[in-house]
């Protein structure tokens, strides 16, 4: 440096000649912030990763439900068509007589055979489309608690962040305390609670 020229030292080179003289040994505090984001994030991700995936699995419990519905609402319009028949036969059976009689009572018991087939088959779709619903209800509760859990990592995250900024130990503490309500309500969704 010339003798002609005045000079100051900013705030950064002062921190990086203070870190050069105390042998690089660096700032702890922001050693253990920089540590306890690392960490969060990671499990931020595991718990993004399996909110997807719940979610998804309750989008495939509900397009099932709607499967079976739909076959139940099938087989319905089925009975349906089949009543109609044995209506018509118990009319004709009312209108003829001799072997044509005969023959249209034997329908009549025919429909009322396949009739009773049609709505067991029925009823059991509709049971199993009221599961598959239920299921996709249990499911995406399980989702909610992902995305709960995500979001307080997301807030102890840029907690951190202002404690490295405001270097003040309570927004640490505070950063660590809605960190483990996350992991809390994480572990909660992991036991289906």
């Amino acid at each position: 440096m010339s003798e002609d020229h005045f000079h100051v030292h900013g705030p950064h080179d002062h921190a990086v000649e203070h870190a050069a003289q105390h042998g690089g040994e660096g700032d702890s505090f922001a050693s253990r912030i920089a540590v306890m984001t690392a960490i969060l994030s990671t499990c931020g991700a595991i718990f993004s990763f399996a909110g997807g995936a719940s979610q998804n699995e309750a989008l495939l419990f509900k397009n099932d439900a709607a499967i079976k519905k739909t076959e139940a609402s099938n087989q319905w319009a089925y009975y349906q068509a089949k009543s109609n028949k044995q209506n018509l036969a118990e009319l004709s059976v009312v209108l003829t007589q001799g072997e044509l009689h005969d023959r249209y009572l034997s329908e009549i018991e025919r429909y009322k055979t396949e009739k009773a087939d049609i709505k067991t088959k029925a009823e059991a779709l509709e049971e199993a489309s009221k599961e598959a619903d239920h299921r996709s209800e249990e499911v995406m509760h399980q989702h909610h608690r992902w995305a709960q859990a995500m979001t307080a990592l997301q807030v102890s995250i840029s907690l951190a962040a202002i404690t490295l900024l405001a270097r003040r130990r309570w927004l640490m503490w505070t950063s660590a305390a809605v960190a483990a309500g996350g992991l809390v309500i994480g572990i909660a969704a992991m036991m289906h609670l």
